[in-house]
């Protein structure tokens, strides 16, 4: 049977989704454990490859599973042998043609910024200490000009091929509250992304950008030069324990 699986896990004990040879990975965890209990190789496919150290609230993957039977069980089981840096969330069963990455419609990245002078511990994991701080206002008629259908490829970085570099974000958002706890922290801030696809490091990009242009260390019209620019990206490319996969939609 066919499954769509969501899961959810901080990143920064994995070195990203894919699986790497020698490496400990979000991937490589779930097909580890799955084979272990169908006692033979699975394969998954997940709906996006987040980078070494981002997080996911809502990643997705699917895969044949080769027995029927109780999946709420087969959910327990994958969070007591991945955890607890790992937790499957949902165990589902899908049509035959669904497919984690093929399927999705979009996808809701968020991107958090911690505004102070000093890393908070409870923060540092999750969020970008941002420093000195930085035009609020700026930052966010920034990010309004990103929305619409656009040709990304001067947000892309080397090392990933794609048909195309067009995408169309339906809104980007400048939100109070951080993404992980602690939520209530009065310096952090979150960017909140919607769109129909993201090119390889395409949001850490456009935050880094937007960030160094809201701070006053490149000019406005940086981004409207880089949206006309080929690939690949040149410029500051946010880190990626600020970076959480929110939800796939379908």
């Amino acid at each position: 049977m066919n499954l769509k699986v969501t899961v959810r896990y901080d990143g920064a004990d994995f070195a990203g989704w894919q699986t790497q040879p020698g490496r400990r990975t979000v991937q490589g965890e779930l097909e580890a454990a799955l084979a272990r209990i169908a006692q033979r190789p699975v394969r998954i496919h997940g709906a996006g490859r987040t980078d070494a150290g981002a997080h996911a609230l809502g990643q997705v993957f699917s895969c044949d599973w080769p027995a029927r039977g109780d999946l709420s069980r087969l959910r327990r089981s994958l969070c007591r042998m991945t955890g607890p840096g790992l937790r499957v969330e949902a165990v589902e069963p899908a049509p035959p043609a669904f497919h984690a990455r093929k399927s999705a419609k979009s996808k809701r990245y968020a991107y958090a910024l911690a505004l102070a002078s000093e890393p908070d511990p409870f923060s540092a994991r999750h969020a970008w200490t941002v420093t000195p701080r930085l035009d609020l206002d700026r930052l966010a008629a920034l990010l309004t000009r990103m929305e619409g259908r656009h040709d990304f490829a001067g947000f892309q970085a080397s090392g990933a091929a794609t048909e195309t570099s067009v995408r169309t974000l339906y809104s980007v958002e400048l939100m109070r509250g951080g993404v992980v706890a602690p939520l209530d922290s009065p310096d952090l801030w979150r960017i909140v992304f919607h769109g129909d696809g993201f090119l390889y490091k395409m949001v850490r990009n456009l935050v880094g950008a937007a960030v160094d242009i809201a701070r006053g260390h490149l000019p406005p019209e940086t981004l409207d030069a880089r949206l006309a620019a080929p690939a690949p990206y040149h410029g500051h490319t946010a880190p990626a324990h600020g970076l959480t996969l929110l939800e796939v939609r379908y």
